[in-house]
């Protein structure tokens, strides 16, 4: 079975309180989830269309557990607390 990773790439961060709240729900839900945090950080290069943002990498075990991690109530009230607070693209990808 491939391993699941979550690629976060932040376009735009308007409102960093509400960014700070999304993380401490997040944060707890994702790795509650089995979610490993590989990297979170502002990008040290950023090619093509890249942006110089935050870009958050989780590892789950799997590909169906990363989306039941996503899906879970924990982790969508932290959706509801990060609000309008950033423009980012979320994926959801398996490993090779």
């Amino acid at each position: 079975m491939a391993k699941g990773y979550w690629i976060a790439c932040y376009r735009k961060i308007s409102d960093p309180d509400k960014l700070a709240a999304y993380a401490k729900l997040a944060g707890p839900a994702i790795t509650a989830g089995g979610g490993r945090f590989l990297a979170r950080a502002v990008a040290a290069q950023a090619y093509e269309d890249g942006k110089l943002e935050r870009t958050v990498l989780i590892e789950f075990d799997s590909v169906e557990q990363a989306i039941a991690v996503h899906d879970s109530p924990e982790y969508q009230a932290a959706l509801v607390a990060l609000s309008d607070a950033a423009v980012r693209d979320l994926r959801i990808v398996p490993g090779a």
